[in-house]
């Protein structure tokens, strides 16, 4: 795909099947033998599943804003909740894709050199990709993205300008080639 292609964009906007794909996470967490004590909400994109999430399960949230790329401020959050881990509580992670694996990996390493207790931690998503460089341990919906050059916009998403929706895809053109 060329720098200037149009990526294509798939909408994600209806309430109803975002809610659906909650409730199977949701069911999928609840069914399996690992019970998380808190749901983490990643920043930006999966601070919304997180809520729902959160209230279908009644259990309560935390969330680090990674995507704001702040420097140090996710990461000395990611400290205290590693000293959760450290604790013995066990942190659900809650994002809207796994796509490259970046957002996973780098949580992963910095709760580790924090210190985490990695059978405390588990990642959950609405897609994953399975060509990811890091695992999601539950999900909903699963791609190959050397198949699958859909661009996913999620109901929270679909709010901005097409332009900046574009201007978001094309900044990973290696996810859409």
């Amino acid at each position: 795909m060329s720098q200037n292609a149009e990526p294509e964009l798939h909408y994600l906007e209806y309430y109803e099947d975002f809610l659906a794909k909650v409730r199977v996470l949701s069911r999928k967490i609840r069914e399996s033998d690992w019970q998380p004590e808190f749901i983490i909400g990643v920043g930006r994109g999966g601070l919304v599943p997180a809520v729902y999430i959160s209230h279908q399960l009644a259990l309560p949230m935390l969330s680090i804003d990674h995507s704001s790329k702040v420097p140090g401020f996710a990461d000395e959050l990611l400290g205290k909740v590693a000293g959760m881990s450290a604790a013995g509580k066990r942190l659900l992670f809650v994002d809207d894709i796994n796509d490259s694996g970046g957002t996973i990996a780098y949580i992963r390493q910095l709760l580790v050199d924090g210190g985490c207790k990695a059978d405390n931690l588990r990642f959950a998503v609405l897609i994953n990709n399975v060509r990811s460089r890091a695992t999601a341990e539950l999900w909903v919906d699963e791609i190959d993205r050397d198949q699958d050059k859909r661009w996913f916009v999620f109901p929270w998403e679909a709010v901005g300008t097409k332009d900046a929706i574009v201007e978001e895809a094309r900044s990973v053109p290696e996810r859409l080639s």
